[in-house]
Parts: structure tokens; C-alpha cells; sequence
């Protein structure tokens, strides 16, 4: 199927209420892929899910940036192979309706919407309903899909939990499983998340091992990191002052914790200066002062997203009533 492919996975096209920002960064990371991969004399692409973010509408603009990205993938591969992934589809249960069914009719783009094997190379889309039981029985070298594993992390912090359905040991007959759904790029066995191509927000702190895999037949993954994506950091204000060159770069979002004495003035006039100077983003102060009646060993400079939070309380939930899995798949939908 491939002698050499260029793979990406999980973009996000119309991600944070479709920002017109998000939205170029993806159009200047396709770009990158495809001039990395020409680079690199790959004959073949592969997405592996999630194009779009938003499961029930597609915005104009988000669709504009979306076909022009898609046409220019499918000028500069001999085949490039696309599967939904789970915000793909509009039923979680069922993939007949799906965001990227015009992608078919783009020159040079094959959808995949079932598990299809193509020589020892299989491709799998969203797994639905109890298809998962079909995996073990398959026999190919290579297999790439949108698999939801567990304990792999879904972000930097959070584990995903064992439901009893698709299980890593189900993979027994490949060499290499590469797969999208979750964002950071980790490996355990012959299983690996690809890792999305770039950052999406503060769940992703100081995580930017972002980018593409190129993979050559017979050969090893090679991971190609995308210098140029946003990133997330935390930081505390001393440490911004003092080396503000070195940490700051551009596309950053920073959240900067108030550690030393300063007024909210002069806080917010450093923020904008930096926000100029330094071409990041976004700058968010967080209040640092200790109160005097909170005990020394509780540290209030360590501030969780949202994302981190509401993960964490998901996770801590013990009862019968509750699919963990199913909660946490809702909210990351509401994201």
C-alpha cells in the first residue's frame, strides 16, 4: 500500500467556537506536512481522524479552510488515505453520517468509512458498537485507526480509564499499531498515538512534541516535531522577568502566576508589553498572593485548567450509575 507515508492525525478544523486563528494554523500546518513529506519522498498520506471538531455543524469558514486544505492534500500524494474519527461523526453509534463525506469527491483523497486492508496495511475508522471484537482476528504487519485504549494518557495529566471493551492486548498480529484520538504522542508496545500536531490548549502545558510521523515500509517511525505550532505554558512572573527572551516564543499562551510584589497595574503594563514585543498570544495573570490563614503546605500557585479539573473530578467518581468513559467523551464534545 505504501512505500513511504507521511501521517498526521487529529487537527481539529473548527476548534474553539471556529477561531479563524485555529483555523490558519491548521491551513500553515498542512502546508508544513506537505512540504515535509516532499522533503522526505513520501508517496502517500494518512490521515487518522478527526478533521473537524464539531460533531453536529460545519461553520463556512471552518468549511473553506477545510476543502482548500483537503485539495491541496489531495494534489500532493499519489493516494491519500482519510478515516472519520469520532468528532467526524454526527451519531456516536453509527459512522453512515459523517463531516468529510464531500472528501470523496476531491481528486486524490480515499475515504475510508469501514475497516478495509489494503496488502498488509489495514485501516481502521471509529470503532462503533462491538466491532472492537473484530480487531484480534486481524493479520496485518501494519494498522492504523482512532482507537480509544486504555491507560494511555488522554492529555498530560489524565489516564484513560479500562471500560472492558478494546484492549491494547487485541493487537497481536501487527508489527505497528499508529493511531489518532488521543493528542500526546506516546508509545507502549507496538501501539503508538501519533500525537495531534499541535497543542490545543492548557491541558497540553509545555507538552509541543507535536507534529507528523513519516514511516517508511520495513523500516521505524520517525517523528518530525512542528517548530512553528502555539504553545502552553505556565510560568511565574519572577522567571518571565528574568529570562522573558529565552521562554516566550511566538503563537505562546502563557499563564503567568503573580509570585512577587508587584500592583495589577504594573502586572497588566508588562503583559502588554510582552504580548507585543514578543508576538505571543496570550498572557493570563493569576493572583499569587498567599493568605495568611491558609496553612504553608497548601500551594495556591499551582493552577489547574479547567480541562484538568473537571477530568480529574470525572475520574474520582465511584459508582454504578455513571460510565466514567462516557461523561469524559461528552465533555471533551462540549470542548
Amino acid at each position: 500500500m505504501f512505500k513511504k507515508a507521511a501521517v498526521f492525525t487529529d487537527i481539529h478544523f473548527g476548534l474553539k467556537s471556529n477561531s479563524v486563528i485555529h483555523n490558519q494554523d491548521c491551513e500553515e500546518f498542512v502546508d508544513w506536512y506537505i512540504d515535509q513529506a516532499k522533503q522526505n519522498n513520501c508517496e502517500t498520506g494518512i490521515f487518522c481522524g478527526d478533521w473537524h471538531h464539531n460533531r453536529n455543524s460545519l461553520n463556512l469558514m471552518t468549511m473553506d479552510s477545510s476543502i482548500k486544505c483537503l485539495e491541496k492534500l489531495g494534489k500532493a500524494f499519489e493516494k491519500f488515505y482519510f478515516f472519520p474519527g469520532n468528532h467526524d461523526l454526527y451519531y456516536k453509534d453509527k459512522r453512515d453520517i459523517h463531516s468529510v463525506e464531500f472528501a470523496r469527491f476531491i481528486p486524490g483523497i480515499t475515504v475510508i468509512t469501514e475497516t478495509t486492508t489494503i496488502d498488509d496495511v489495514t485501516l481502521v475508522p471509529w470503532l462503533v458498537g462491538d466491532e472492537y471484537k473484530q480487531i484480534k482476528k486481524i493479520k496485518s504487519r501494519y494498522m492504523f485507526g482512532h482507537f480509544e485504549l486504555p491507560h494511555f494518557l488522554m492529555n498530560a495529566m489524565i489516564e484513560m480509564p479500562d471500560t472492558g471493551l478494546i484492549q491494547t492486548g487485541d493487537f497481536v498480529n501487527q508489527e505497528y499499531v499508529f493511531t489518532g484520538h488521543f493528542h500526546k504522542r506516546q508509545t507502549a508496545k507496538n501501539i503508538h498515538y501519533i500525537g495531534n500536531p499541535m497543542p490545543h490548549n492548557y491541558a497540553d502545558v509545555n507538552d509541543d512534541q507535536r507534529g507528523m510521523m513519516i514511516m517508511e515500509y520495513g523500516g521505524a517511525p520517525r517523528y518530525i516535531n512542528w517548530y512553528n505550532c502555539p504553545r502552553y505554558l505556565k510560568v511565574n512572573l519572577s522567571e518571565l522577568l528574568n529570562d522573558a527572551k529565552n521562554i516566550i516564543k511566538p503563537k505562546m499562551h502563557l499563564q503567568v502566576t503573580l509570585d512577587i510584589d508587584i500592583s495589577y497595574e504594573e502586572a497588566s503594563f508588562i503583559k502588554e508589553t510582552f504580548i507585543k514585543d514578543y508576538n505571543c498570544r496570550e498572557i493570563v495573570l493569576i493572583p499569587g498572593k498567599k493568605d495568611d490563614e491558609l496553612t504553608s503546605t497548601l500551594d495556591i500557585t499551582r493552577f489547574e485548567s479547567v480541562d484538568e479539573i473537571v477530568s480529574k473530578e470525572i475520574n474520582a467518581i465511584e459508582s454504578d450509575s455513571y460510565n466514567k468513559n462516557t461523561l469524559l467523551e461528552i465533555y471533551r464534545d462540549l470542548q
